[in-house]
């Protein structure tokens, strides 16, 4: 706007100037001068108040838009460099760079990424890279017609770290409460038995019943405690594209073999549906909320039955129901806690060991709201 003033005013300058020159030459003259002189006078101030009323001459639109445009992506740059979060773009040639300062950082380049971590070449949830943990968010972009994915690493070291130290203050709770229970009477019985010996003649039978206890309630604490052992040797996961059908075939022959002519099984899997996950964990977290649910649905229901889907879209959700009592209130907030029961004869360990799983993909294990009991295990969608 300021260069289109100057180019107006430059030709007024030029001729106020020569009105100027010629007001001179004719003061010098007779009176046919001084008339002139009138007219130049007249002339001279018209055209200032012209000048003056004359707003200047804007931009084109186009100009001012692509001005703007231009200084909006300067600062969006300039914003987007100094993101605390690490981008990255991964262009459909499979060349990977660094959107900002905070990924040139991490990986110590100018621009281009050379050696590609492997969890960002195969789709991997998390990346650990220098010691730290990342999780890896991923959006489609197209800029003109170009594909691209933005790669956001967000650094959960820290978190990760406080949900240790609350799991293991938990797991120290609970290996507490659960040892001392099982011990207590296996000392009490064993000091029973010892004074029992005392007696002349021992009495036989007494003394085999107390060492049949403790035997048992021994028992109960190996199984304690391998379920303990199974419960924080999780692997890390071994991703491989797997096809739900087939996954859910296994499940099928499996439930029928565990729960024949008891409990009916409904599996819809989408066809030609295809996940990228460690197939033997979550086929083993599937199982423990399938045997959940038949329990449930047998205690329950008239016509028990559990029902297992799965809906592909922006995220994987395998969801397992039954037709059961569902589960009461107040044990909500706590059947994922470890070794948390309401059976019997049950670990505690299944539905902990379920979500563990889910988390080491990128997911989560939750209890849904709804007749009966529904979990839904939701994953990211890599394909």
């Amino acid at each position: 706007m300021g260069f289109s003033s100057v180019k107006t005013a430059l030709p007024a300058q030029v001729l106020l100037f020569g009105c100027g020159a010629a007001t001179v030459a004719a003061w010098n003259g007779g009176f046919y001068a001084c008339f002139v002189l009138v007219l130049l006078l007249g002339f001279w101030l018209a055209t200032l108040s012209l000048l003056r009323a004359i707003p200047p001459r804007p931009l084109p639109e186009r100009q001012v838009a692509r001005a703007d445009g231009d200084a909006d992506r300067a600062v969006l740059r300039a914003v987007l460099d100094q993101a605390p979060t690490p981008l990255l773009s991964v262009e459909r040639s499979g060349r990977v760079r660094a959107l900002n300062r905070a990924a040139r950082t991490v990986f110590g380049i100018p621009d281009v990424l050379v050696d590609v971590p492997d969890a960002l070449r195969h789709s991997a949830p998390r990346l650990r890279y220098a010691g730290r943990a990342y999780r890896v968010d991923r959006i489609e972009a197209h800029d003109a017609g170009a594909a691209r994915t933005i790669l956001a690493l967000i650094d959960i070291e820290s978190e990760e770290r406080i949900a240790e130290a609350r799991a293991t203050r938990e797991l120290l709770e609970v290996l507490s409460h659960e040892v001392m229970n099982a011990l207590t009477p296996i000392a009490s019985l064993a000091e029973s038995a010892l004074a029992t010996l005392d007696d002349a003649p021992p009495p036989v039978g007494l003394l085999r019943d107390m060492i049949g206890t403790l035997s048992r309630r021994a028992d109960g604490l190996l199984h304690f405690t391998q379920a303990y052992r199974q419960l924080a040797r999780l692997p890390e996961p071994s991703l491989a594209p797997t096809a739900l059908d087939l996954l859910f075939d296994d499940l099928r022959r499996m439930f029928a073999a565990r729960w024949a002519g008891r409990v009916t099984l409904l599996a819809d899997a989408p066809p030609d549906g295809m996940v990228v996950v460690d197939r033997d964990q979550i086929g083993q977290a599937l199982w423990a909320l399938l045997q959940n649910g038949a329990e449930a649905a047998l205690d329950g229901a008239s016509a028990p039955q559990v029902y297992l889907s799965a809906r592909l879209d922006d995220r994987v959700s395998l969801r397992v129901a039954d037709n059961g009592a569902g589960v009461a209130d107040e044990a909500r907030s706590r059947i994922f806690h470890p070794f948390y029961t309401t059976k019997t004869e049950g670990s505690g360990v299944g539905l902990s060991l379920a979500r563990q799983i889910a988390r080491a993909h990128g997911g989560d294990l939750c209890l849904m709201p709804g007749k009966g009991a529904v979990f839904e295990l939701s994953l990211p969608s890599h394909l």
